[in-house]
Protein backbone atom coordinates (compact mmCIF):
# COMPACT_ATOMS: atom_id res chain seq x y z
CA UNK A 1 0.00 0.00 0.00
CA UNK A 2 1.60 3.49 -0.98
CA UNK A 3 1.24 6.10 1.34
CA UNK A 4 -1.45 7.95 -1.00
CA UNK A 5 -3.86 4.70 -0.17
CA UNK A 6 -3.16 5.28 3.24
CA UNK A 7 -3.79 9.05 3.39
CA UNK A 8 -7.43 10.68 3.59
CA UNK A 9 -8.95 10.59 0.03
CA UNK A 10 -7.34 13.34 -2.36
CA UNK A 11 -9.63 15.98 -4.07
CA UNK A 12 -10.15 13.81 -7.20
CA UNK A 13 -10.81 10.60 -5.50
CA UNK A 14 -13.59 12.60 -3.69
CA UNK A 15 -14.86 14.34 -6.17
CA UNK A 16 -15.98 11.18 -8.89
CA UNK A 17 -17.64 9.40 -5.91
CA UNK A 18 -19.65 12.23 -5.27
CA UNK A 19 -20.61 13.77 -1.67
CA UNK A 20 -23.54 11.44 -1.29
CA UNK A 21 -21.33 8.20 -2.31
CA UNK A 22 -18.34 9.42 -0.35
CA UNK A 23 -20.96 9.64 3.00
CA UNK A 24 -19.67 12.92 3.40
CA UNK A 25 -21.80 15.30 6.02
CA UNK A 26 -22.12 18.71 7.04
CA UNK A 27 -20.47 20.41 9.87
CA UNK A 28 -21.60 24.23 10.57
CA UNK A 29 -21.42 25.40 6.61
CA UNK A 30 -18.50 23.26 5.76
CA UNK A 31 -19.16 19.77 3.67
CA UNK A 32 -16.57 17.14 4.97
CA UNK A 33 -15.72 14.05 3.74
CA UNK A 34 -15.72 11.32 6.93
CA UNK A 35 -12.07 11.57 7.82
CA UNK A 36 -12.64 15.14 7.91
CA UNK A 37 -15.71 14.84 9.39
CA UNK A 38 -13.76 12.32 12.06
CA UNK A 39 -11.45 15.60 12.98
CA UNK A 40 -12.30 16.51 15.99
CA UNK A 41 -9.74 14.11 17.55
CA UNK A 42 -7.43 16.03 15.15
CA UNK A 43 -4.55 18.08 15.70
CA UNK A 44 -5.17 22.43 17.43
CA UNK A 45 -2.56 25.02 16.80
CA UNK A 46 -3.38 28.60 17.74
CA UNK A 47 -3.20 31.48 15.17
CA UNK A 48 -3.01 35.15 15.41
CA UNK A 49 -7.06 35.06 15.17
CA UNK A 50 -8.17 31.86 16.91
CA UNK A 51 -7.75 27.90 17.19
CA UNK A 52 -7.69 25.39 13.90
CA UNK A 53 -7.92 21.59 14.52
CA UNK A 54 -6.47 20.00 11.01
CA UNK A 55 -5.90 16.13 10.48
CA UNK A 56 -3.11 14.02 10.99
CA UNK A 57 -1.32 12.24 8.15
CA UNK A 58 0.65 10.05 9.91
CA UNK A 59 3.37 12.12 11.39
CA UNK A 60 2.86 15.37 10.20
CA UNK A 61 -0.12 17.19 10.87
CA UNK A 62 -2.08 19.05 7.64
CA UNK A 63 -3.90 22.17 7.80
CA UNK A 64 -5.77 23.77 4.84
CA UNK A 65 -7.84 26.46 4.05
CA UNK A 66 -6.17 28.15 6.80
CA UNK A 67 -7.47 32.41 6.29
CA UNK A 68 -4.35 34.69 5.92
CA UNK A 69 -6.89 37.55 4.93
CA UNK A 70 -10.68 38.70 4.91
CA UNK A 71 -12.82 38.52 2.09
CA UNK A 72 -11.73 40.74 -1.48
CA UNK A 73 -15.14 41.31 -2.47
CA UNK A 74 -17.35 44.17 -2.80
CA UNK A 75 -15.36 47.20 -1.18
CA UNK A 76 -12.38 45.18 -0.33
CA UNK A 77 -11.81 44.51 -4.05
CA UNK A 78 -8.38 45.82 -5.47
CA UNK A 79 -7.10 46.95 -2.38
CA UNK A 80 -4.94 45.32 0.02
CA UNK A 81 -5.99 42.44 2.09
CA UNK A 82 -6.91 43.07 5.54
CA UNK A 83 -6.89 40.93 8.23
CA UNK A 84 -9.57 37.59 8.64
CA UNK A 85 -12.08 38.32 11.62
CA UNK A 86 -11.16 36.52 14.57
CA UNK A 87 -13.20 33.36 15.65
CA UNK A 88 -13.87 32.03 19.31
CA UNK A 89 -14.94 28.69 18.62
CA UNK A 90 -11.82 25.62 17.09
CA UNK A 91 -12.25 25.89 13.54
CA UNK A 92 -12.42 23.17 11.39
CA UNK A 93 -9.07 23.30 8.68
CA UNK A 94 -9.43 19.65 6.87
CA UNK A 95 -10.46 20.61 3.24
CA UNK A 96 -9.12 23.27 0.71
CA UNK A 97 -10.06 26.85 1.03
CA UNK A 98 -11.71 27.66 -1.98
CA UNK A 99 -9.57 29.41 -5.05
CA UNK A 100 -9.94 32.53 -7.29
CA UNK A 101 -12.34 33.21 -9.63
CA UNK A 102 -10.52 32.45 -13.04
CA UNK A 103 -10.73 30.90 -16.53
CA UNK A 104 -8.07 27.73 -16.97
CA UNK A 105 -5.79 27.61 -19.97
CA UNK A 106 -5.14 24.34 -21.81
CA UNK A 107 -2.05 22.73 -20.36
CA UNK A 108 -1.43 19.23 -20.88
CA UNK A 109 -4.08 16.69 -19.56
CA UNK A 110 -1.69 15.07 -17.22
CA UNK A 111 -1.64 18.66 -15.39
CA UNK A 112 -5.04 19.22 -15.67
CA UNK A 113 -6.20 16.17 -13.77
CA UNK A 114 -4.57 17.27 -10.64
CA UNK A 115 -5.57 20.77 -10.22
CA UNK A 116 -8.07 21.92 -8.00
CA UNK A 117 -11.38 22.88 -9.75
CA UNK A 118 -12.77 24.85 -7.34
CA UNK A 119 -15.02 26.02 -5.14
CA UNK A 120 -14.57 29.74 -6.66
CA UNK A 121 -14.93 32.49 -4.21
CA UNK A 122 -13.65 36.26 -3.62
CA UNK A 123 -13.03 35.13 -0.27
CA UNK A 124 -10.08 33.01 -1.40
CA UNK A 125 -6.91 34.63 0.97
CA UNK A 126 -6.35 31.46 2.55
CA UNK A 127 -3.36 28.60 2.76
CA UNK A 128 -2.62 25.20 4.28
CA UNK A 129 0.33 24.35 6.48
CA UNK A 130 2.19 20.28 6.65
CA UNK A 131 4.31 20.26 9.69
CA UNK A 132 6.09 17.38 11.35
CA UNK A 133 4.63 19.07 15.09
CA UNK A 134 2.57 22.00 16.32
CA UNK A 135 2.91 24.12 19.47
CA UNK A 136 5.55 27.01 20.20
CA UNK A 137 8.08 24.28 21.56
CA UNK A 138 7.59 22.05 19.08
CA UNK A 139 11.01 22.89 17.04
CA UNK A 140 12.53 25.63 14.87
CA UNK A 141 12.61 23.87 11.59
CA UNK A 142 12.94 25.57 7.69
CA UNK A 143 10.13 27.12 6.52
CA UNK A 144 9.47 26.71 2.76
CA UNK A 145 6.44 28.37 1.39
CA UNK A 146 5.22 27.70 -2.04
CA UNK A 147 3.15 29.73 -4.72
CA UNK A 148 1.47 28.18 -7.55
CA UNK A 149 1.59 28.29 -11.07
CA UNK A 150 -0.69 29.70 -13.25
CA UNK A 151 0.83 32.65 -14.59
CA UNK A 152 -0.60 35.39 -12.52
CA UNK A 153 -3.88 34.43 -13.76
CA UNK A 154 -4.42 30.35 -12.50
CA UNK A 155 -4.26 28.03 -10.29
CA UNK A 156 -4.44 27.70 -6.45
CA UNK A 157 -2.31 26.05 -3.55
CA UNK A 158 -4.68 22.95 -3.53
CA UNK A 159 -3.13 21.31 -6.76
CA UNK A 160 -2.52 17.29 -5.70
CA UNK A 161 1.20 17.55 -6.69
CA UNK A 162 1.91 20.11 -4.27
CA UNK A 163 1.29 17.47 -1.01
CA UNK A 164 4.01 17.91 1.88
CA UNK A 165 4.03 14.91 3.52
CA UNK A 166 7.42 13.47 2.47
CA UNK A 167 9.22 16.73 1.92
CA UNK A 168 8.55 17.26 5.53
CA UNK A 169 8.22 13.68 7.19
CA UNK A 170 12.10 12.94 5.47
CA UNK A 171 13.92 16.20 5.41
CA UNK A 172 12.16 18.07 8.76
CA UNK A 173 10.72 20.62 7.10
CA UNK A 174 7.45 23.05 7.62
CA UNK A 175 5.31 23.83 4.48
CA UNK A 176 3.00 26.29 3.26
CA UNK A 177 1.26 26.45 0.60
CA UNK A 178 -0.18 29.84 -0.81
CA UNK A 179 -4.06 30.96 -2.77
CA UNK A 180 -4.39 34.37 -3.50
CA UNK A 181 -6.37 36.81 -5.87
CA UNK A 182 -5.05 35.75 -9.47
CA UNK A 183 -6.09 37.98 -13.04
CA UNK A 184 -8.29 40.84 -13.00
CA UNK A 185 -9.25 40.32 -9.21
CA UNK A 186 -5.43 41.30 -8.36
CA UNK A 187 -3.98 43.39 -10.80
CA UNK A 188 -6.28 45.90 -12.39
CA UNK A 189 -4.97 49.01 -12.32
CA UNK A 190 -7.15 51.74 -10.88
CA UNK A 191 -5.41 54.46 -9.39
CA UNK A 192 -5.80 56.80 -12.87
CA UNK A 193 -9.46 56.24 -12.66
CA UNK A 194 -10.42 56.24 -8.89
CA UNK A 195 -7.64 57.93 -6.92
CA UNK A 196 -4.64 57.35 -4.26
CA UNK A 197 -6.80 54.76 -2.65
CA UNK A 198 -5.97 52.34 -5.25
CA UNK A 199 -2.65 52.85 -5.83
CA UNK A 200 -1.65 49.57 -4.87
CA UNK A 201 -4.53 47.91 -6.70
CA UNK A 202 -2.51 46.88 -9.95
CA UNK A 203 -0.06 44.88 -7.25
CA UNK A 204 -3.35 43.40 -4.80
CA UNK A 205 -2.21 40.18 -6.11
CA UNK A 206 1.51 39.96 -5.29
CA UNK A 207 0.57 42.28 -1.98
CA UNK A 208 -1.60 38.36 -1.02
CA UNK A 209 1.25 36.99 -1.25
CA UNK A 210 3.58 39.34 0.99
CA UNK A 211 0.40 39.32 3.41
CA UNK A 212 0.77 35.17 3.64
CA UNK A 213 4.27 35.67 4.45
CA UNK A 214 3.35 38.34 7.02
CA UNK A 215 1.19 35.88 8.54
CA UNK A 216 4.04 33.01 8.31
CA UNK A 217 6.12 35.05 10.44
CA UNK A 218 3.59 35.83 13.09
CA UNK A 219 2.00 32.41 13.45
CA UNK A 220 4.25 29.66 12.37
CA UNK A 221 6.01 29.68 15.63
CA UNK A 222 2.70 27.48 16.13
CA UNK A 223 3.31 24.80 13.91
CA UNK A 224 7.20 24.31 14.52
CA UNK A 225 8.33 26.83 11.91
CA UNK A 226 11.57 28.96 12.29
CA UNK A 227 10.24 32.82 11.09
CA UNK A 228 13.63 33.31 10.15
CA UNK A 229 14.55 30.98 7.66
CA UNK A 230 11.85 31.07 5.13
CA UNK A 231 12.29 29.86 1.78
CA UNK A 232 10.33 31.27 -0.93
CA UNK A 233 9.79 28.88 -4.21
CA UNK A 234 7.78 28.40 -6.92
CA UNK A 235 7.11 27.34 -10.39
CA UNK A 236 6.35 28.86 -13.58
CA UNK A 237 3.70 31.73 -12.51
CA UNK A 238 4.90 30.65 -8.78
CA UNK A 239 8.33 31.38 -10.05
CA UNK A 240 7.50 35.06 -11.38
CA UNK A 241 5.84 35.63 -7.87
CA UNK A 242 8.94 34.43 -6.41
CA UNK A 243 11.03 36.53 -8.36
CA UNK A 244 8.86 39.55 -8.54
CA UNK A 245 8.71 39.63 -4.24
CA UNK A 246 13.05 39.54 -4.46
CA UNK A 247 12.43 43.35 -5.73
CA UNK A 248 9.41 43.75 -3.64
CA UNK A 249 9.79 46.82 -0.69
CA UNK A 250 7.26 45.15 1.77
CA UNK A 251 8.63 41.75 1.25
CA UNK A 252 11.70 42.78 2.09
CA UNK A 253 13.08 40.63 5.44
CA UNK A 254 9.81 38.28 5.56
CA UNK A 255 12.00 35.33 3.53
CA UNK A 256 15.74 34.64 3.48
CA UNK A 257 15.54 32.41 0.01
CA UNK A 258 14.48 32.49 -2.84
CA UNK A 259 13.96 29.11 -5.63
CA UNK A 260 11.92 30.36 -9.45
CA UNK A 261 11.48 27.13 -11.08
CA UNK A 262 10.48 27.69 -14.99
CA UNK A 263 9.52 31.23 -15.08
CA UNK A 264 10.86 34.71 -14.48
CA UNK A 265 10.16 38.26 -13.95
CA UNK A 266 12.61 40.40 -14.98
CA UNK A 267 10.29 43.30 -16.33
CA UNK A 268 7.16 44.09 -14.93
CA UNK A 269 4.02 45.79 -16.10
CA UNK A 270 4.61 49.38 -17.04
CA UNK A 271 2.43 51.83 -15.35
CA UNK A 272 0.54 54.28 -18.23
CA UNK A 273 0.11 50.62 -19.84
CA UNK A 274 -1.93 49.06 -16.90
CA UNK A 275 -3.99 52.17 -16.60
CA UNK A 276 -5.25 51.64 -20.25
CA UNK A 277 -5.74 47.95 -19.63
CA UNK A 278 -8.07 49.35 -16.71
CA UNK A 279 -9.65 51.73 -18.83
CA UNK A 280 -10.51 48.88 -21.43
CA UNK A 281 -11.99 46.93 -18.63
CA UNK A 282 -13.94 49.88 -17.29
CA UNK A 283 -15.57 50.65 -20.94
CA UNK A 284 -15.95 46.92 -21.62
CA UNK A 285 -18.36 46.67 -18.60
CA UNK A 286 -20.26 50.19 -19.25
CA UNK A 287 -19.86 51.61 -15.27
CA UNK A 288 -18.94 54.97 -14.90
CA UNK A 289 -18.32 55.00 -10.60
CA UNK A 290 -16.48 52.61 -8.33
CA UNK A 291 -19.29 51.73 -6.72
CA UNK A 292 -20.99 50.10 -9.46
CA UNK A 293 -17.67 48.05 -10.75
CA UNK A 294 -17.64 46.67 -6.96
CA UNK A 295 -21.07 45.78 -7.57
CA UNK A 296 -20.59 43.87 -11.17
CA UNK A 297 -20.88 39.88 -10.30
CA UNK A 298 -17.34 38.02 -10.42
CA UNK A 299 -18.52 35.53 -13.43
CA UNK A 300 -18.98 39.05 -15.51
CA UNK A 301 -15.50 40.31 -14.47
CA UNK A 302 -13.81 36.87 -15.59
CA UNK A 303 -15.67 37.12 -18.96
CA UNK A 304 -14.69 40.41 -19.60
CA UNK A 305 -11.18 39.46 -19.18
CA UNK A 306 -10.98 38.50 -23.13
CA UNK A 307 -13.51 41.32 -24.30
CA UNK A 308 -10.80 43.71 -23.10
CA UNK A 309 -7.64 41.68 -23.31
CA UNK A 310 -6.51 41.94 -20.26
CA UNK A 311 -3.40 40.41 -19.26
CA UNK A 312 -2.42 40.23 -15.44
CA UNK A 313 0.79 41.22 -14.47
CA UNK A 314 2.47 42.59 -10.90
CA UNK A 315 3.09 46.47 -11.93
CA UNK A 316 6.30 48.70 -11.59
CA UNK A 317 4.34 51.48 -9.77
CA UNK A 318 6.87 53.32 -7.86
CA UNK A 319 5.53 52.11 -4.14
CA UNK A 320 5.65 47.94 -3.09
CA UNK A 321 7.12 47.43 -6.73
CA UNK A 322 9.64 50.61 -7.11
CA UNK A 323 11.51 48.92 -10.60
CA UNK A 324 12.15 45.65 -12.54
CA UNK A 325 13.41 43.13 -10.29
CA UNK A 326 16.13 42.28 -12.79
CA UNK A 327 15.97 44.70 -15.50
CA UNK A 328 18.94 45.89 -16.10
CA UNK A 329 20.42 44.60 -13.02
CA UNK A 330 19.13 42.68 -10.01
CA UNK A 331 17.09 44.48 -7.40
CA UNK A 332 19.76 45.76 -4.29
CA UNK A 333 17.19 44.10 -2.15
CA UNK A 334 17.66 40.79 -2.70
CA UNK A 335 21.53 40.86 -2.64
CA UNK A 336 21.85 38.84 0.54
CA UNK A 337 19.19 36.32 -0.40
CA UNK A 338 20.95 32.76 -2.14
CA UNK A 339 18.69 32.22 -5.10
CA UNK A 340 18.11 28.78 -6.83
CA UNK A 341 16.81 28.62 -10.53
CA UNK A 342 16.44 26.84 -13.34
CA UNK A 343 14.12 24.57 -16.25
CA UNK A 344 13.03 21.56 -17.64
CA UNK A 345 14.59 20.03 -20.85
CA UNK A 346 11.18 20.28 -22.89
CA UNK A 347 9.32 23.09 -21.08
CA UNK A 348 7.16 23.71 -24.53
CA UNK A 349 5.67 20.34 -24.23
CA UNK A 350 2.99 21.25 -21.57
CA UNK A 351 1.16 24.05 -23.41
CA UNK A 352 -1.73 23.97 -25.54
CA UNK A 353 -0.01 24.12 -29.19
CA UNK A 354 1.98 21.39 -28.09
CA UNK A 355 4.94 20.59 -29.86
CA UNK A 356 4.91 17.02 -31.84
CA UNK A 357 5.54 14.42 -29.62
CA UNK A 358 5.54 11.82 -32.86
CA UNK A 359 8.14 11.46 -35.74
CA UNK A 360 8.67 14.54 -38.17
CA UNK A 361 10.25 14.68 -41.21
CA UNK A 362 12.79 17.46 -41.99
CA UNK A 363 10.17 19.54 -43.87
CA UNK A 364 7.75 19.42 -41.09
CA UNK A 365 10.81 20.73 -38.45
CA UNK A 366 11.87 23.92 -41.06
CA UNK A 367 7.93 24.56 -41.41
CA UNK A 368 7.47 24.92 -37.48
CA UNK A 369 10.77 26.63 -36.72
CA UNK A 370 10.10 28.97 -39.59
CA UNK A 371 6.66 29.85 -36.91
CA UNK A 372 9.13 30.64 -34.23
CA UNK A 373 11.20 32.56 -36.09
CA UNK A 374 9.58 35.25 -38.43
CA UNK A 375 11.25 35.83 -41.82
CA UNK A 376 14.27 33.34 -40.93
CA UNK A 377 16.69 32.89 -43.99
CA UNK A 378 17.32 29.56 -44.70
CA UNK A 379 20.81 29.63 -44.26
CA UNK A 380 19.99 30.69 -41.04
CA UNK A 381 17.30 27.70 -40.80
CA UNK A 382 19.94 25.35 -41.29
CA UNK A 383 23.00 26.67 -39.35
CA UNK A 384 20.05 26.41 -36.18
CA UNK A 385 19.13 22.76 -37.39
CA UNK A 386 22.73 21.69 -37.44
CA UNK A 387 23.80 23.36 -34.49
CA UNK A 388 20.79 21.68 -32.12
CA UNK A 389 21.38 18.32 -34.06
CA UNK A 390 25.18 18.50 -32.95
CA UNK A 391 24.86 19.46 -29.42
CA UNK A 392 21.81 16.21 -29.31
CA UNK A 393 23.17 13.36 -31.51
CA UNK A 394 20.57 10.93 -32.69
CA UNK A 395 17.51 13.17 -31.41
CA UNK A 396 14.86 12.67 -34.03
CA UNK A 397 13.33 15.90 -35.66
CA UNK A 398 10.46 16.18 -32.72
CA UNK A 399 12.93 16.43 -30.29
CA UNK A 400 14.80 18.74 -32.19
CA UNK A 401 12.12 21.29 -32.35
CA UNK A 402 11.12 20.78 -28.86
CA UNK A 403 14.47 21.65 -27.46
CA UNK A 404 14.83 24.55 -29.74
CA UNK A 405 11.17 26.46 -28.53
CA UNK A 406 11.94 25.25 -25.06
CA UNK A 407 15.14 27.57 -25.16
CA UNK A 408 13.10 30.48 -24.62
CA UNK A 409 12.46 29.56 -21.05
CA UNK A 410 16.04 29.57 -20.13
CA UNK A 411 16.96 32.75 -21.92
CA UNK A 412 15.10 34.48 -19.45
CA UNK A 413 16.13 32.25 -16.66
CA UNK A 414 19.46 32.85 -17.36
CA UNK A 415 19.11 36.84 -17.56
CA UNK A 416 18.01 36.48 -13.85
CA UNK A 417 20.88 34.36 -13.02
CA UNK A 418 23.57 36.38 -14.34
CA UNK A 419 22.25 39.52 -12.94
CA UNK A 420 21.75 37.95 -9.49
CA UNK A 421 25.92 36.61 -9.66
CA UNK A 422 26.90 40.15 -10.95
CA UNK A 423 25.55 41.69 -7.67
CA UNK A 424 28.64 39.71 -6.00
CA UNK A 425 26.46 39.05 -3.11
CA UNK A 426 24.45 35.67 -2.28
CA UNK A 427 25.17 32.94 -4.25
CA UNK A 428 22.84 31.50 -7.09
CA UNK A 429 22.37 28.16 -8.16
CA UNK A 430 21.15 26.52 -11.83
CA UNK A 431 19.81 23.60 -12.67
CA UNK A 432 18.46 22.08 -15.73
CA UNK A 433 16.37 18.74 -15.29
CA UNK A 434 16.45 16.44 -18.28
CA UNK A 435 14.99 13.60 -16.73
CA UNK A 436 11.96 11.75 -19.29
CA UNK A 437 9.32 11.12 -16.85
CA UNK A 438 7.50 8.02 -18.09
CA UNK A 439 4.03 9.54 -19.36
CA UNK A 440 2.71 8.50 -22.47
CA UNK A 441 5.49 6.12 -22.91
CA UNK A 442 8.35 9.18 -22.63
CA UNK A 443 6.96 11.21 -25.22
CA UNK A 444 6.62 14.14 -22.66
CA UNK A 445 10.40 14.42 -22.06
CA UNK A 446 10.73 16.36 -18.89
CA UNK A 447 7.61 18.94 -19.82
CA UNK A 448 7.16 22.17 -17.80
CA UNK A 449 6.18 21.13 -14.16
CA UNK A 450 8.24 17.90 -14.73
CA UNK A 451 10.17 18.87 -11.57
CA UNK A 452 7.63 19.62 -9.11
CA UNK A 453 6.43 16.20 -7.48
CA UNK A 454 10.46 15.05 -7.72
CA UNK A 455 11.32 18.09 -5.60
CA UNK A 456 7.73 17.96 -3.12
CA UNK A 457 8.82 14.01 -3.41
CA UNK A 458 4.88 13.68 -4.41
CA UNK A 459 5.09 11.07 -6.85
CA UNK A 460 2.48 9.16 -5.52
CA UNK A 461 -0.08 12.12 -5.78
CA UNK A 462 1.37 12.72 -9.53
CA UNK A 463 0.68 9.79 -10.98
CA UNK A 464 -0.84 11.43 -14.07
CA UNK A 465 2.20 13.59 -15.15
CA UNK A 466 4.74 10.69 -14.15
CA UNK A 467 3.10 7.97 -15.11
CA UNK A 468 4.10 4.84 -13.09
CA UNK A 469 6.25 5.65 -9.71
CA UNK A 470 9.31 3.33 -9.32
CA UNK A 471 11.86 3.10 -7.28
CA UNK A 472 13.98 4.32 -10.32
CA UNK A 473 11.61 7.56 -10.36
CA UNK A 474 11.41 7.55 -6.46
CA UNK A 475 15.09 7.25 -6.58
CA UNK A 476 15.26 10.49 -8.62
CA UNK A 477 12.58 11.80 -6.10
CA UNK A 478 14.93 11.26 -2.94
CA UNK A 479 17.66 13.08 -4.48
CA UNK A 480 16.06 16.51 -5.73
CA UNK A 481 13.50 16.65 -2.72
CA UNK A 482 16.55 16.53 -0.34
CA UNK A 483 18.25 19.12 -2.60
CA UNK A 484 15.76 21.88 -2.29
CA UNK A 485 15.32 20.73 1.76
CA UNK A 486 18.84 21.48 1.83
CA UNK A 487 18.58 25.05 0.50
CA UNK A 488 15.96 25.52 2.39
CA UNK A 489 17.89 25.06 5.22
CA UNK A 490 21.75 26.20 4.40
CA UNK A 491 21.24 28.28 1.29
CA UNK A 492 23.29 25.55 -0.60
CA UNK A 493 21.29 22.35 -2.57
CA UNK A 494 24.67 20.25 -1.92
CA UNK A 495 24.09 17.27 -0.49
CA UNK A 496 25.07 13.62 -0.21
CA UNK A 497 23.12 11.82 -3.26
CA UNK A 498 24.04 14.58 -5.38
CA UNK A 499 27.43 15.66 -4.54
CA UNK A 500 28.82 19.34 -4.43
CA UNK A 501 26.68 22.00 -6.19
CA UNK A 502 29.06 24.59 -7.41
CA UNK A 503 27.25 27.92 -7.29
CA UNK A 504 26.17 29.82 -11.07
CA UNK A 505 29.02 32.77 -12.24
CA UNK A 506 28.70 34.35 -15.28
CA UNK A 507 32.16 32.89 -16.91
CA UNK A 508 31.73 29.67 -16.44
CA UNK A 509 27.73 28.72 -16.01
CA UNK A 510 28.27 25.80 -13.88
CA UNK A 511 24.89 24.47 -14.17
CA UNK A 512 23.76 20.96 -12.49
CA UNK A 513 21.94 18.68 -14.96
CA UNK A 514 19.06 16.31 -13.49
CA UNK A 515 18.65 13.23 -14.35
CA UNK A 516 18.84 9.77 -12.78
CA UNK A 517 22.53 10.71 -12.39
CA UNK A 518 22.68 14.71 -11.57
CA UNK A 519 25.76 16.14 -12.59
CA UNK A 520 27.53 19.31 -12.55
CA UNK A 521 27.97 20.40 -15.91
CA UNK A 522 29.53 23.95 -17.51
CA UNK A 523 27.53 25.77 -19.69
CA UNK A 524 25.72 22.77 -20.84
CA UNK A 525 23.32 24.46 -23.57
CA UNK A 526 25.92 26.36 -24.83
CA UNK A 527 26.08 25.84 -28.39
CA UNK A 528 21.89 25.92 -28.72
CA UNK A 529 22.17 29.10 -26.35
CA UNK A 530 24.31 30.95 -28.32
CA UNK A 531 22.79 30.60 -31.42
CA UNK A 532 18.75 30.59 -30.72
CA UNK A 533 20.05 34.06 -28.77
CA UNK A 534 21.74 35.56 -31.90
CA UNK A 535 18.63 34.44 -34.02
CA UNK A 536 15.84 36.03 -31.44
CA UNK A 537 17.96 39.08 -32.16
CA UNK A 538 17.97 39.14 -35.86
CA UNK A 539 14.50 37.94 -36.23
CA UNK A 540 10.67 38.44 -35.08
CA UNK A 541 10.58 35.57 -33.34
CA UNK A 542 6.92 33.72 -31.35
CA UNK A 543 8.26 32.78 -27.47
Amino acid sequence: MTNKDKKQPGRRQFLKGGLAASGAILVGQQMLAPQAAMAVEGPVADTAYGRIRGYADGPIKVFKGVPYGASTEGANRWLPAKPPKAWSDVRETTQQGPMCHQRFGTPMKEETDMLQTGPYSEDCLNLNVYTPAVGRNSGKRPVMVWFHGGGFSAGSGGTTSYDGHNLCEKHDVVLVTVTHRLNIFGFLYLADLYGDAYADSGNAGILDCVAALQWVRANIPNFGGDPGNVTIFGQSGGAGKVSTLMGMTPAKGFFHRAVAESGSAVRSGVKAQAAEAAKRVVDALGVKTLGELQAVSADKLVQVMATARFNASPVVDGRSLPANVFDPVASPLCASVPFMTGMTRNESNFFSATPPLDPIDDAHLQELLKGNFKGIAQEDLDRLIKTVRNQNPGQPNQIIYQLIASQAFMTAIEDQANRKAEQNGAPVFVYYFAHTVPARGGKLGAPHTAEIPYAFDSLAHSEPPIGVVTPREQALADKVSLAWANFAKTGNPSNKLMGTWKPYNTKERPIMVIDDQPKLVNDPLHDSRVIIAELHEKYQTVR
